[in-house]
């Protein structure tokens, strides 16, 4: 058990013994286990929400708070990532997150009515909100000073994948057995997680600081992040403003979150350590990864809708077709991870954005009757973009950070990156709509006489289609085209986002050491 130091006194900052050999590969290989299992039930879920609601009796809108509920809690606990590691310790914390984590994706996998999965999918998001941040502070934490890179390229690719083929996963089990078994595959992993770091950690947790909880501080984080997730999740649903709910929790978010900001700024024991932003290096790094993920949630987003409903892709082959950005991310982000000492961050991050924007550009010229081949190209380039803009970026992010910190600017970060994928949702698909009805009204005034509409009917009557059937099939093929033609300015206005972020990065200032190491150490 790790001694309890007194209210008020500094986490010190010294740092185990790193491991080596087979108890480092061990250790790696549970923390990727449970962080994969955790990040993987952000989207396993999203293609089998019409099972489980049709199983349950409910709509399938009703269904979609089995996603919504999950990483609603998920976001409100990332922040506070910092505050229990260093309340908790960092080891209790993870363990005691991946056990309760098994327990309610077995209750959750027992439901039997809709109220009751959302209460456990809620619970579990709660949960699992520090996993992921607090993986990748026990992995730097117990990883070689010159092996740290490393660490955080395979942290990075678990969690680029395991969303990547969460949607493929959900689809088989559905398909092959039942929807339960979505959460009992958590069971077996999570508990050989558990066991594993528990053991291979043992006697090896941070120091903990006995603070005072700050009600004030986690009331007004619950209530402005509650409010934000409402809002974009209901927003397309309820027509945004017009809806006083969808309002009212946009007043609600903005008076919480501000309140929240100059609070927690001025307390002495803040739930969320936001004085983290007045550090240069870490200011400049979140801003760019969160720029760079709103375009990247984007396009993973309206590029499997566009896929389905104007190319008339399959939900599988709509997922089979969004897939490759995984692979080549899947076989850079370790190599990238183990030069990250000796290569030029600012470059590297620059080169990542540029790859991003040149693939958002080839996206943009797509129409509906590319290839399979064709469509999926673009994809693998943003693989390599990914790979060489996401790793450098975290290495300048946390690199001004003592062991004490990294916790809490990696939850942080995680918590910002995560809304910012939510906001990006929403925003997307709202602007996709606006944009295809636009490019809809274009087109329709092209449909007279003289135009070219009595070629496509003559056409279109050579093979029996005519009248009120024919107007319906131009009908149809004006929706397809203005649906591709809205996509189509999506992804040209991310290509413009990425190039505006090559030179941004080269706002911060080197040296970059790593993370929680000595001042000195690069």
């Amino acid at each position: 058990m790790s001694e309890e130091l007194p209210t008020g006194q500094d986490a010190p900052q010294s740092q185990p013994e790193p491991l080596h050999g087979a108890q480092l590969a061990l250790l790696t290989i549970a923390i990727a286990l449970a962080t994969f299992m955790e990040v993987l039930d952000l989207t396993i879920v999203n293609v089998s929400v019409p099972a489980i609601a049709g199983s349950l009796g409910v709509s399938p809108n009703e269904g979609t708070w089995t996603i919504s509920s999950y990483s609603l809690a998920a976001a409100i606990m990332q922040p506070l990532t910092g505050w229990l590691g260093r309340r908790f310790g960092e080891v209790r914390t993870f363990v005691t997150s991946m056990s309760l984590f098994v327990v309610f994706s077995a209750l959750c996998g027992m439901a039997s009515s809709m109220p009751m999965l959302v209460a456990c999918r809620l619970l579990q998001g709660a949960v699992s909100g520090p996993m992921v941040p607090m993986a990748q502070a026990l992995l730097i934490r117990n990883f070689p000073r010159e092996k740290i890179g490393v660490a955080m390229g395979l942290w990075a690719m678990v969690i680029f994948v395991a969303p990547i083929f969460g949607p493929i996963l959900g689809g088989w089990i559905t398909d092959n057995y039942s929807w339960p078994w979505l959460f009992y595959i958590n069971l077996p992993i999570g508990a050989l997680s558990v066991f594993m770091v528990a053991t291979l950690l043992k006697g090896r947790d941070s120091q903990r600081v006995k603070v005072p909880v700050d009600v004030v501080g986690l009331a007004l984080l619950v209530i402005g992040v509650g409010a934000l997730q409402f809002m974009l999740d209901n927003g397309n649903d309820k027509d945004w403003f017009n809806s006083w709910l969808i309002t009212t929790s946009a007043i609600a978010a903005v008076v919480a979150l501000t309140v929240l900001i100059v609070w927690e700024l001025t307390d002495r024991h803040p739930i969320v350590d936001l004085a983290l932003f007045r550090i240069h290096n870490y200011r400049i790094a979140v801003i760019c990864i969160c720029c760079g993920f709103f375009c990247f949630f984007g396009v993973t987003v309206v590029y499997p809708l566009w896929l389905q409903l104007a190319m008339g892709y399959t939900a599988t082959w709509a997922g089979l077709a969004t897939a490759p950005v995984g692979v080549l991310a899947l076989l850079l982000m370790p190599y990238v991870g183990r030069t990250l000492d000796t290569m030029n961050l600012r470059v590297a991050s620059s080169f990542g954005f540029l790859a991003m924007a040149g693939s958002m550009l080839w996206l943009s010229t797509m129409n509906e009757q590319a290839s399979f081949g064709q469509i999926i190209a673009p994809r693998l380039l943003q693989g390599v973009g990914l790979a060489f803009f996401f790793l450098p970026l975290n290495k300048i992010l946390l690199s001004p950070m003592r062991p004490d910190q990294v916790a809490s600017a990696a939850g942080l970060s995680n918590f910002l990156r995560t809304m910012t994928g939510s906001v990006s949702t929403a925003v997307c698909i709202w602007v996709w709509s606006r944009r295809t009805d636009s490019h809809g009204a274009t087109l329709s005034e092209h449909i007279t006489s003289t135009g070219n509409w009595p070629v496509y009917r003559s056409h279109l009557q050579q093979f029996g289609v005519q009248g009120v059937a024919a107007l319906r099939s131009a009908e149809e093929l004006i929706l397809q085209q203005a649906r591709t033609m809205g996509a189509n300015d999506l992804f040209r206005a991310f290509g413009y986002v990425f190039i505006l972020l090559a030179p941004l990065v080269w706002l911060a200032r080197p040296p970059f050491r790593n993370p929680g190491g000595p001042p000195g150490a690069h």
